[in-house]
């Protein structure tokens, strides 16, 4: 597994690059469908690859710890085969989903204490029970166990946070390299920067994770309520400091805007629950803005979703159609919506790549996004 770093754009920080995996190569700026629970909520797998052109997708390991466990995932021959998926997944490593759990957990230098939302049973994370885990899960690219602070955040609890975050990382830089892949393909950790909003904290947080020299470096903490202007400086300042030679993901975010913002600051790979979870309630991404499909100004509407036809997006069904199926809550509607807003959001990432490739990415993004921020 390796990363190429092909092109750098020559009016912004923007890259191009190729993630290769044994599970296939990753072409970035690239997006990742979330797929908490062994599924990108609403879409089938065979969608995902013909439809989005989804090159990747996220698992979440808390979720999967909890159902449907580990006994029956090692069973399976881990995630790929369970779920009939022969791309690269990407876990993340409960990190997030304890900070979500906040009413119920207790964290501690060992690791988080927390009780199970499905059944209030109590288990306990540490770093090298999250490695473990994702280790049984077999996703190719895992993440390092970390505490994600909340916004705002008091300084001195952001810098005690992010200082146990780097020794979580030493147990699980540890463990990885005392423990072996289960499915006969390669595994590789990132580690992931915190610090919250304070600049001296995340730069120093920066250095600490790039001494690693890990096959990749995520930035974390910056998807939890904070204004867009700190995301922008805070991603900046990271993206200055960790090395370029390696791919790096912002962990999160975010809104179509967000996403090209970030990829001018030098960003590879994004996740976000956003084109998934806004689509099931009516809300569109589209290349010429945003719309809301349950307002009745749609009702009579009867051309495509995007009028761009932007490659991927939904051509085949009118706003008219999917109003109707939305606000009659049709399981068909969130399905169209949902696949609508993937493939816009990986048709975002692959046109930026084009671009970067070109040297046009930094006027295209002036001119895309006013759109992008448009309520239609």
């Amino acid at each position: 597994m390796h990363f190429e770093l092909e092109h750098t754009d020559s009016k912004s920080k923007a890259r191009a690059g190729i993630l290769h995996t044994d599970h296939g190569k990753i072409e970035t700026p690239i997006f990742m469908p979330v797929g908490t629970a062994g599924t990108v909520k609403g879409v089938h797998q065979q969608e995902l690859k013909d439809e989005v052109n989804a090159q990747i997708i996220l698992g979440n390991t808390y979720h999967l710890y909890m159902r449907p466990g580990m006994e029956i995932m090692e069973a399976a021959g881990g995630l790929h085969q369970f779920i009939n998926w022969d791309k690269p997944i990407l876990t993340d490593s409960g990190g997030y989903q304890v900070y979500s759990l906040s009413g119920s957990n207790k964290i501690t230098e060992d690791g988080v204490r927390f009780q199970s939302h499905i059944n209030g049973s109590f288990h306990l994370f540490t770093p090298e029970k999250s490695i473990e885990i994702q280790r049984q899960i077999g996703a190719d690219i895992i993440m390092a166990f970390d505490e994600c602070t909340p916004y705002p955040c008091e300084y001195d609890y952001a810098k005690n946070s992010m200082h146990m975050t780097h020794r979580w990382l030493k147990r699980c830089v540890d463990y990885m390299e005392q423990s072996q892949p289960l499915y006969g393909h390669n595994q590789v950790l990132l580690p992931i920067v915190q610090g919250s909003v304070y600049n001296d904290l995340r730069v120093e947080s920066a250095e600490e994770i790039a001494k690693h020299n890990a096959f990749g470096n995520a930035i974390g903490g910056l998807s939890v309520g904070e204004p867009e202007e700190e995301i922008y400086a805070m991603t900046d300042l990271v993206c200055s400091i960790l090395p370029k030679d390696k791919p790096r993901y912002l962990m999160g975010v975010g809104t179509p805007a967000n996403i090209l913002e970030c990829i001018a600051l030098g960003v590879d790979m994004f996740d976000c629950v956003m084109p998934s979870r806004n689509a099931r309630h009516g809300m569109l991404f589209t290349s010429e803005g945003i719309i809301n499909i349950k307002n009745k100004k749609w009702e009579l509407d009867f051309s495509p979703i995007d009028p761009n036809g932007m490659a991927g997006t939904d051509q085949s069904h009118s706003k008219a159609y999917l109003r109707h199926l939305i606000v009659s809550k049709e399981s068909l509607g969130q399905q169209i919506a949902t696949i609508h807003n993937l493939a816009f959001y990986l048709w975002l990432v692959n046109t930026a790549r084009e671009k970067i490739k070109t040297d046009e990415f930094a006027s295209w993004k002036d001119q895309m996004l006013p759109k992008l921020r448009r309520r239609l």
